[in-house]
């Protein structure tokens, strides 16, 4: 499991094999880097340090901007790090002194005296430090001088699709294809949230359904419908299935996330669960009356039953 250390804590060794990227997503092109350097530094006898930052930096660049929306929160990266063997994940708390420092400055202030490097993973199209002047070229130039070896990550593809967080960010909230998300993640689309209580209308017809507020503000939620998932409550999995939007048969205005949780009838108002996304169902339908919203309720929970196995 990752050791989530803060750079003011960082010990500075010199057999270090490195990488720095915000990693939002931690998706199929992220995990072939940083696999990448667990491995070469299992082969040098070296510790692996993975180098991220929270605030995403766009959100300091552009403070203008709405907020960038994020594939995975700091915790949820965290998680998703335990299974590939990082021995550090070292946080940087991006601010607007920080997003002044040149590449070559990052790399000497902080990678070379503060963390220490032996190797340097980068990836084919990442650029760094201020203005996004810094590259490979800045890697190789800085290795040949300071004395660490450079290593380049090709891109990773999908027949003749690139992988990358915004074309995962579009396939989510504009397309609501949760199991092409999946494939481009080579996991399950995950969302923590707090349980919040809302108007309690699923009890009396038979589907009560947990109100979720999103544990990360600008967390990217899918595109409006209904969804199958998985539910993990303290631990334990439940099947579920989630609506994703504005409730147009009472009328809605808010937009809202619940999530029906299969056999399970605790109170866990005020509790964060996690809910995995499966395969989206059908888009949010206006029903006539209430026994319309019923009867498609049950076949909405039938076919998630189905993809579930």
């Amino acid at each position: 499991m990752a050791r989530l250390i803060e750079l003011k804590n960082i010990e500075h060794v010199p057999n270090t094999v490195v990488t720095v990227g915000t990693f939002d997503g931690v998706h199929r092109g992220h995990r072939a880097l940083i696999e990448t350097v667990v491995d070469k530094a299992r082969k040098r006898n070296a510790r692996s340090v993975v180098v991220t930052f929270d605030p995403h930096p766009r959100e300091i660049i552009n403070p203008g901007k709405s907020g960038i929306q994020m594939l995975t929160s700091l915790k949820e990266r965290c998680e998703l790090l335990e299974d590939v063997g990082v021995d550090v994940l070292l946080v940087i708390p991006f601010d607007r002194d920080f997003s002044l420092l040149t590449s070559e400055e990052f790399v000497r202030e902080v990678i070379y005296k503060k963390v220490g490097v032996s190797e340097f993973v980068i990836g084919y199209d990442h650029q760094f430090g201020r203005d996004r002047e810094g590259s490979i070229k800045t890697i190789e130039k800085l290795g040949k001088e300071l004395g660490f070896a450079s290593y380049v990550v090709s891109k990773q593809e999908m027949g003749d699709v690139t992988i990358s967080s915004t074309l995962i960010r579009k396939t989510l909230s504009e397309e609501g294809d949760v199991k092409k998300a999946a494939d481009y993640l080579n996991r399950l689309y995950l969302l923590n949230g707090i349980v919040a209580h809302g108007n309690k209308r699923g009890k009396p017809i038979g589907f009560p359904t947990a109100n979720l507020k999103p544990e990360h503000e600008n967390k990217v939620i899918p595109k409006n419908g209904v969804y199958a998932v998985k539910v993990r409550v303290e631990g334990n999995w439940y099947g579920g299935m989630m609506n994703i939007g504005i409730r147009p048969t009472f009328e809605g205005q808010e937009r809202t996330l619940e999530v029906n949780i299969f056999d399970f009838h605790d109170d866990i108002y005020g509790q964060t669960i996690q809910v995995r996304f499966i395969d989206r169902i059908r888009d949010e339908m206006k029903f006539e009356g209430i026994e319309d919203l019923k009867a498609q309720l049950s076949k909405d929970k039938q076919k998630t039953l189905e993809l579930l196995g």
